[in-house]
């Protein structure tokens, strides 16, 4: 029997309330261009641990794949819109997603490589 969400993480290890986003439809800017749209996730919101990316994080998340350069590691339940595409935001940071894999293959938690938006 796989145990629930609850049984396999404790509450306290996701303290980060974050909205989720993939591209969505240009949007026109009235000059005759558009502009980048987005559309939330579903569940657009979830609970996730953020913290800074280091060096060792790094190494141990790349096992095996191609990862491109990351400023934080992101973990929280398993989300299967999830993609290199998305983009997440926590309060005013705004993080695009570079990476992820599905911890253990059993679709209970991403662990996710992300490069914060400065001015995002």
């Amino acid at each position: 029997m796989m145990p629930s969400h609850r049984e396999r993480f404790s509450t306290g290890e996701y303290r980060h309330l974050v909205t989720l986003e993939n591209p969505g439809n240009p949007i026109p800017d009235g000059d005759g261009g558009f502009t980048e749209g987005y559309a939330p996730l579903t569940p657009p919101v979830m609970w996730a641990s953020i913290a800074p990316a280091t060096a060792t994080d790094l190494e141990h998340n790349a096992a095996g794949t191609v990862l491109s350069t990351a400023s934080h590691i992101i973990r929280m339940a398993f989300h299967p819109e999830v993609t290199t595409e998305t983009r997440i935001t926590y309060a005013s940071h705004v993080y695009q997603v570079t990476g992820y894999h599905n911890d253990e293959l059993r679709d209970l938690e991403l662990v996710i490589t992300a490069e914060e938006v400065l001015g995002g």
